[in-house]
């Protein structure tokens, strides 16, 4: 991510609301302790360090997963970055059951470029965005095309987690009907009718009629 954020690394912020203190620390975790006196008070990880949200090219906030269990799932916590005179942990919600938003406010973030992503990577994933913007405005490739060169690019450079959906995804791009590009869709179409047509005559060989539009 932004190099001029780690200098947050190391130290933690602190938010008191109602019983529960919640302690953020940047590229570490999220904590919750309850301030009672009761012997089960709670106090435990609402995260750990993961990846980063990006929205529109741009840095917009931490994703601090895995932590303690809840339920069926794990507790997990988006930390919003939005520009402060100071750094401080400004506001903690619940917007879900055991997904909490922490509102994090720091100068760092204030220069209208300091969260860009394009800057941050290396010069190879730097032209592999470039190509990926010229193929886009040549018409080359599709906008969903260009979205998941951009994840790649993003996953490639360690700011997002590839899932196990990404994985899934891969084994079943052979069967898939969907091209991120035009020359790749044209060359599939190809390969598919030529595939009909000896099939067609296949079935000629043998008597059987084929009632199949080509152009289908």
């Amino acid at each position: 991510g932004p190099a001029h954020l780690f200098r947050l690394a190391g130290k933690c912020f602190s938010f008191v609301e109602s019983t529960y203190k919640y302690e953020f620390c940047p590229f570490h975790n999220v904590t919750q302790h309850e301030q009672t006196f009761r012997w089960n008070a709670y106090s435990g990880i609402l995260g750990i360090w993961h990846e980063w949200e990006i929205d529109n090219n741009t840095f917009v906030g931490m994703w601090m997963r895995e932590g303690d269990s809840c339920e069926t799932k794990s507790r997990q916590t988006k930390v919003h970055l939005v520009c402060g005179k100071s750094n401080k942990l400004a506001y903690v919600s619940e917007p879900s059951t055991c997904v909490y938003s922490l509102t994090f406010e720091t100068p760092l973030v204030c220069h209208p470029h300091s969260l860009l992503v394009y800057p941050t990577l290396t010069e190879a994933l730097q032209r592999k965005w470039d190509e990926a913007e010229q193929l886009l405005y040549d018409e080359l490739i599709t906008d969903q095309g260009y979205k998941k060169i951009l994840k790649e690019i993003f996953e490639e450079a360690g700011l997002l987690k590839a899932t196990e959906e990404n994985e899934v995804e891969k084994q079943s791009k052979k069967i898939s009907l969907e091209f991120e590009t035009v020359e790749k869709c044209s060359k599939e179409y190809k390969q598919l009718s030529e595939e009909i047509e000896k099939l067609r005559v296949l079935l000629g060989q043998h008597g059987i009629a084929y009632k199949g539009n080509l152009g289908e």
